[in-house]
C-alpha cells in the first residue's frame, strides 16, 4: 500500500521541538520528506545549531510519529543544520519584528509574575521556589523560573538544569527540567559554579534585564523569580523591569527571620508592588517516634509576618501555607529531584502543592496594587 506523504506531513506537524515546544513544521525545521515503495520514509530535519543537545530527542520524536503512519515500515531521520539566514528567520518567527523587549512587561501580558523574596538567607527560599515551579508544571501550567539571585545562584542544581542553553542568533533557549524553563547567570560564567560574580548595581540591573529580554521564554502561564535575600539592587531592578510582578515572602517561624521578612515585604510600598502572601518554611513537623509536633525553629513567624504586612501595607496579605521541616526537601535540592516530584505524598509536598495551586490559578487583577497615579485637584 503506497504511503500518503500528506499523512507523513500531518504526523510531523505533531512533533514539537523540545526546546521551543512548537511543531517543527512551523519553525522551518522540516527540510524534506521522501517515501519509498518499500515503506521506508526518509525525513530530513534542520537543527538550530550543530551541537544541538536535543538532537536525539528530536530524532526519537520524528521516528515515533512517522512510524504510526499507515504503510510505513522504516523511518530514517537525517539531521542538517540551519544556515544563518534560516536562524534569523526562526528568531523573527519567535520574537516578531520587535527585539530586546521584556514580554512580561508588555500591556496585556497574561503571565502571572511572582518575585519570591526573603529578608535573610538560609530560610529555604530557593528550595521553595524550585518546588513551587515544579509543582505548577506538574499541574499542567507553562512555567519559567529566573534565578535572579545573581550572587548565590542555586536553581540549576536544585532542578537538575545544569545543561547549557542553546543560543540561536543571540536568542537564548532556556533548558527545561522537571517541566520548568530555567535561566540563570550560571550558564554564562566561564569558570562555572566556583567562579564568583563581582557585579555592582548597574551591572546587576543589566544582567537581570538581559535574562528577561534575550531569553525566549515562550507563552508562560507563570514566571517565578528567585530573588536574592534582602532589599538590594536586584529587588529594585525587578520592580522597575517588571512593574506588574507580585511579591511572595518566605520566612521561617523564628523571630530573627520574621523581623527582616517584614522589612522585605514593606519594600513593596516603595516599589509599588503587591505582596500576595507569606510562606512559612521549616514549620513544625511530627516527631518520628511519638508523632507530637516539634517546633524546631519556633512558632508563629509566618502568621506574624502576614499580620504585620497587612497592617503596614493596608491590604490583605494572607499566610499562603506552612511547609513542615523535612530533610528530604534539602536532599531533593542536592540531587536535583524536587520533593514535590520525588515524594508527592510527603506532608511538605502537600503544603507546597497547595501553595502552588493557589498562586498558579490566582486571577490577575488590580486589587492591592498601586497604580502610580495621583488624583487631580478640583
Amino acid at each position: 500500500m503506497p504511503i500518503d506523504v500528506d499523512d507523513v506531513h500531518a504526523a510531523l506537524a505533531t512533533v514539537n521541538d523540545p526546546e521551543i515546544n512548537r511543531p517543527i513544521t512551523e519553525l522551518g525545521m522540516l527540510k524534506s520528506v521522501q517515501a519509498d515503495a518499500d515503506g521506508t520514509v526518509t525525513v530530513e530535519v534542520y537543527l538550530t545549531v550543530s551541537g544541538c543537545p536535543m538532537r536525539e530527542t528530536i530524532t526519537e520524536r520524528v521516528t515515533r510519529a512517522v512510524s504510526a503512519v499507515t504503510g510505513v515500515t522504516d523511518v530514517r531521520v537525517v539531521l542538517d543544520v540551519m544556515s544563518d539566514e534560516q536562524r534569523a528567520e526562526l528568531r523573527r518567527t519567535l520574537r516578531g519584528a520587535s527585539d530586546r523587549e521584556i514580554p512580561f512587561a508588555k500591556p496585556g501580558s497574561l503571565t502571572r509574575v511572582y518575585a519570591i523574596a526573603s529578608g535573610k538567607g538560609g530560610v529555604g527560599k530557593s528550595s521553595v521556589t524550585a518546588n513551587l515551579a515544579a509543582a505548577m508544571a506538574d499541574m499542567g501550567l507553562s512555567v519559567g523560573l529566573l534565578d535572579a539571585d545573581v550572587y548565590g545562584h542555586s536553581i540549576p542544581r536544585i532542578l537538575d538544569a545544569l545543561d547549557a542553553p542553546t543560543v540561536v542568533e543571540g536568542m537564548i533557549m532556556p533548558p527545561v527540567s522537571n517541566g520548568v524553563r530555567v535561566m540563570s547567570i550560571l550558564y554564562f560564567k566561564p569558570g562555572g559554579v566556583a567562579e564568583p560574580v563581582a557585579y555592582r548595581g548597574p551591572m546587576l540591573h543589566r544582567v537581570v534585564e538581559q535574562l528577561l529580554s534575550d531569553v525566549w521564554w515562550g507563552d508562560l502561564d507563570v514566571l517565578l523569580l528567585d530573588l536574592p535575600p534582602g532589599t538590594g539592587d536586584v529587588a529594585m531592578s525587578t520592580a522597575q523591569l517588571l512593574p506588574d510582578s507580585q511579591i511572595v515572602i518566605v520566612t521561617t517561624p523564628q523571630a530573627a527571620a520574621t523581623d527582616v521578612a517584614i522589612r522585605a515585604g514593606t519594600m513593596a510600598k516603595h516599589t509599588h508592588q503587591q505582596v500576595v502572601g507569606v510562606i512559612e518554611n521549616m514549620s513544625a513537623f511530627p516527631c518520628p517516634h511519638c508523632g507530637e509536633p516539634i517546633d524546631l525553629f519556633g512558632v508563629g513567624g509566618g502568621s506574624l509576618v502576614a499580620e504585620q504586612l497587612t497592617e503596614l501595607l493596608g491590604t490583605s496579605v494572607p499566610l499562603l501555607g506552612r511547609i513542615p521541616f523535612d530533610v528530604a526537601l534539602r536532599e531533593g535540592g542536592d540531587s536535583g529531584r524536587p520533593l514535590v516530584i520525588a515524594e508527592p505524598q510527603a506532608p511538605a509536598s502537600a503544603a507546597l502543592r497547595s501553595i502552588a495551586q493557589t498562586l498558579g490559578h490566582r486571577p490577575r487583577g488590580l486589587a492591592g496594587m498601586s497604580l502610580g497615579i495621583t488624583p487631580a485637584r478640583r
